[in-house]
């Protein structure tokens, strides 16, 4: 308590105007006059001296309190006080303690996400790299011209697989660390979609998937022509997938007062209900081990959309198959990341 300046200044003024007040008494009353004066001086001395200590105790403990927080204290009870100022200070202490509670149960959330995000890029990086040291073992061995082509093309599909990966992982990182300027422009639902359809070409016709549109003309929505390009072609991609070989795809272009979107539905098997509302998680690959991706495409296409102000939702449809509903609405298409 007397560390503090205050009241060192404090006791050392009421100690000299005690002093004068009893002199002046004894002096100029009586000697007796000047001692009495000197007893309730010392009461009132000494019960105000023990009121500031044990608010001093108080606040002392509420430090103590303070610091058990910044140390990660998970238990920790601060005693309601009657008095108004500590009242106010206690009041204040719950509340900054709730806030930093709040901060590390989601800073270990983060720590957790993290460690696991990482253990699955390990998983997914190894894989690959696995099988291609496992093709160069086998080119060691110069194998027949045949068999030498077919191992390169198989060790170039596994790279290219690879850099897909590293190039979508990338990009989730600069969205997450919001990083990404969204331009904010009318593009045309028309040629966004044949942005995102022209890579899958070659793969679609490989594999006999037929696409069906219905887009009006001049339809508009307000974005980044690029990112929404890349958000709809993982989407369509994994429809693509999913319908398999002579499968279908049919993308209609929703456009009402309230919203304009994309409905994109498969003639695949669709998903266990159990499954909605994992398929857009970060290496989330679903039940059929058999796809080749790696569960990034579909986490990107949902932090571009809702970045861009929009929502994107998947289920299966009444007729069969998957359906993925992209909408931004009308009154406020975009509020995206800056």
């Amino acid at each position: 308590m007397l560390r503090n300046r205050e009241i060192r200044q404090f006791a050392g003024l009421f100690l000299i105007i005690t002093a004068a007040a009893a002199a002046a008494g004894a002096f100029l009353i009586t000697p007796a006059a000047g001692a009495l004066f000197l007893i309730p001086a010392a009461c009132y001395g000494a019960a105000f001296f023990s009121l500031i200590r044990e608010r001093y105790r108080r606040i002392a403990r509420m430090s103590e309190q303070i610091d058990q927080v910044l140390h990660d204290q998970e238990r920790l009870y601060v005693a309601e006080e009657e008095e108004g100022e500590l009242s106010i200070l206690q009041s204040e202490i719950g509340k900054m303690t709730l806030r930093i509670r709040e901060q590390n149960r989601a800073l270990q959330k983060e720590k957790e996400h993290l460690a696991d995000s990482l253990a699955d890029i390990a998983h997914q990086l190894r894989t690959p790299l696995t099988s291609v040291n496992l093709i160069l073992s086998l080119l060691e061995g110069n194998p027949e011209g045949e068999r030498r082509k077919e191992l390169f093309m198989e060790m170039e599909d596994l790279l290219a697989r690879v850099d897909s990966l590293i190039t979508s992982l990338l990009k989730l990182s600069r969205l997450d660390a919001g990083i990404v300027v969204f331009r904010r422009e009318p593009v045309e639902v028309k040629a966004l979609l044949d942005a995102a359809l022209y890579p899958l070409r070659i793969p679609m016709d490989l594999h006999d998937v037929t696409v069906r549109t219905e887009i009006p003309d001049a339809v508009c929505i307000e974005g980044d022509a690029d990112w929404l390009a890349q958000a709809v072609q993982n989407i369509v991609k994994n429809c693509m997938e999913s319908a398999g070989d002579h499968g279908t795809i049919e993308i209609v272009c929703e456009d009402t007062p309230l919203f304009t979107g994309l409905r994109i539905h498969d003639s695949g098997p669709g998903f266990d209900e159990d499954e909605t509302y994992r398929l857009f998680e970060r290496f989330y690959r679903g039940k059929d081990t058999k796809t080749s991706g790696y569960g990034i495409g579909l986490a990107l296409s949902k932090s571009i959309i809702t970045g861009l102000g929009g929502t994107v939702r998947a289920r299966n449809h009444p007729q069969g198959g998957a359906v993925f509903l992209i909408r931004f609405p009308n009154d406020a298409k975009t509020s995206g990341t800056h």
